[in-house]
């Protein structure tokens, strides 16, 4: 089952594919690492971004896309186009697809229940898709 982890930070939904087959994860080639919201926000550009983003995830046959939970208020409080990028993830209207909204409460507590299995910098990611890599491990470690 693959799973696409995805933070969203400002106008850009970093993505992270990961694979669990038969008990062994797989970080499957991406060419995509992060997918950006157009300067204006019209609603052209959020279908554009929704019609790419379930693009990708069709591309890669990703079953489940699991997205690091924002705040609606607070120290860490997600900005407004932040919740316009996940509601356009969410209404992609791809049955197939089932997506996922995970608290950072429950990534911290299904981090400590299991712990990643190699150090992030052993996965030849890149620094900034450490936290949709984990929201991903997390996403398959809660089901």
């Amino acid at each position: 089952m693959i799973i696409c982890g995805v933070e969203l930070t400002g106008s850009d939904a970093v993505v992270c594919l990961l694979n669990l087959d038969q008990g062994q994860f797989t970080i499957p080639e991406c060419k995509v690492r992060k997918l950006t919201l157009k300067k204006n926000h019209t609603r052209e550009d959020l279908l554009e971004f929704q019609v790419a983003f379930a693009a990708l995830m069709a591309d890669y046959g990703v079953d489940q896309v699991a997205i690091k939970e924002r705040m609606p208020k607070g120290k860490f409080a997600g900005g407004a186009l932040s919740f316009k990028l996940e509601a356009a993830i969410q209404l992609i209207a791809d049955t197939n697809l089932k997506i996922t909204l995970l608290s950072p409460a429950l990534i911290k507590s299904t981090l400590a229940a299991h712990p990643l299995p190699i150090p992030f910098a052993d996965t030849g990611l890149k620094i900034f898709q450490e936290t949709a890599f984990i929201v991903a491990y997390a996403g398959h470690m809660a089901r």
